[in-house]
């Protein structure tokens, strides 16, 4: 699929979400307005705004310094975080959906597979917009100069609940355009890769993932990651945003619980390993082309989509809990990890992506070799005969 052809899905995602995005944060007064707790109940109403305001054009009551001499230039900051927000989310999903419909497009027999990426990305474009309009969101708030690497991973960490739904919509949406551009269009072949290199590579990049989850999760170690930058200055005490950044999961040994239960919440992160597996093994063949940008893009949906599914599984077999508030609580946890996701998806992807070509070249290599010796060795058989 050209350029220029995916462009118009991708403009049209990005557009969505935007639009999708800017209505959730305007629909964040309405919870503040007379009986809107009545009706839908203290927790609810609560948990609501906390999903909503980041998204909310209109500063929080109380969060802004109006009332002091440079209120209006705080005021103005914030509205300029909030335009770089919602430009970011529109930028950040067209790039990404453009490379996704490209090496994925949604034609017969890849749709649930583009569906499933762009809502992934949904996810991430919205996280990665936050984070970059933080740093204006801090200083809207008067106090820039203080623990500003906490604020930051605070502010980046907001958002994501509503992004899933809302991303979901996109993906939706984004995928019905693609299928417009493309009602014309025969669908492209899938690509011829041996399955001993794409079971190598899926390993290789699983492995990666592996390191966040098994080995800098574990409690002591992220404790450790946590502390170990300590100091004075204004980028001090970086601890809190690179939990963010490197830790995909959390846990410790069995101690004060039984092994069975601890069985039970270690086999989310299962979940989570043989989602990022399986897409790694089965991407190569279902992209147009695996290069290095679409299987990193790739691996960080799978990344995503598996943290969704291990949320999930701690929901229904985990908790176990049916009653709308603690719905509401497990809810509450849907994107978390998305920032980490990123990192160790990328770095999943390029290797995946190397180690997919090495062993590719190696064994057609091989094969070559082999077809060589067996075609020398009957040639040298008939000109013996002939003697």
């Amino acid at each position: 699929m050209e350029y220029r052809h995916a462009a118009v899905p991708a403009v049209a995602g990005g557009l969505m979400l935007t639009l999708l995005l800017w209505w959730a944060g305007a629909s964040a007064g309405a919870l503040d307005l007379d009986g809107a707790t009545g009706a839908l109940g203290v927790e609810t109403a609560n948990a609501l705004r906390t999903w909503l305001l980041p998204w909310a054009y209109d500063p929080q009551p109380g969060a802004s310094v109006a009332v002091t001499a440079d209120g209006p230039s705080y005021l103005a900051l914030h509205d300029t975080a909030m335009q770089i927000r919602f430009v970011a989310v529109f930028l950040f999903y067209a790039a990404g959906a453009l490379l996704l419909v490209r090496r994925l497009p949604a034609e017969r027999g890849r749709v649930w597979q583009a569906l499933l990426a762009l809502w992934a990305w949904g996810v991430v474009a919205g996280t990665l917009a936050v984070t970059v309009s933080a740093p204006w969101m801090i200083a809207s708030g008067g106090r820039g100069s203080y623990r500003f690497l906490p604020q930051l991973a605070a502010l980046a960490s907001t958002g994501r609940t509503v992004l899933v739904p809302l991303a979901l919509a996109t993906a939706a949406w984004t995928v019905f355009v693609t299928r417009l551009a493309l009602r014309n269009a025969e669908p492209r072949a899938r690509g011829d890769v041996p399955a001993r290199a794409a079971v190598v590579a899926a390993t290789a990049g699983t492995a990666v993932v592996a390191v966040s989850v098994v080995v800098l999760s574990y409690q002591a170690n992220a404790a450790r990651i946590q502390t170990m930058f300590t100091g004075g200055g204004f980028l001090s005490e970086p601890g809190d945003l690179l939990r963010q950044w490197l830790l995909l999961s959390a846990w410790s040994g069995p101690s004060g619980t039984g092994l069975g239960d601890w069985l039970l919440v270690r086999f989310g992160d299962v979940l989570l390993l043989a989602v990022v597996w399986c897409a790694l093994r089965w991407l190569p063949g279902m992209l147009t082309r695996a290069s290095v940008p679409a299987m990193a893009a790739c691996t960080v949906c799978a990344v995503v989509l598996g943290l969704l599914v291990r949320h999930l599984w701690r929901v229904v077999a985990v908790d176990g809990g049916t009653s709308s508030w603690h719905l509401l609580q497990a809810a509450s946890g849907l994107g978390d990890g998305t920032s980490a996701a990123v990192l160790w998806g990328t770095l999943a992807g390029v290797t995946a992506t190397v180690v997919l070509r090495v062993v590719g070249r190696r064994t057609e290599a091989s094969a070559q070799a082999a077809d060589g010796s067996g075609s020398g060795s009957g040639s040298g058989s008939g000109s013996g005969s002939g003697g």
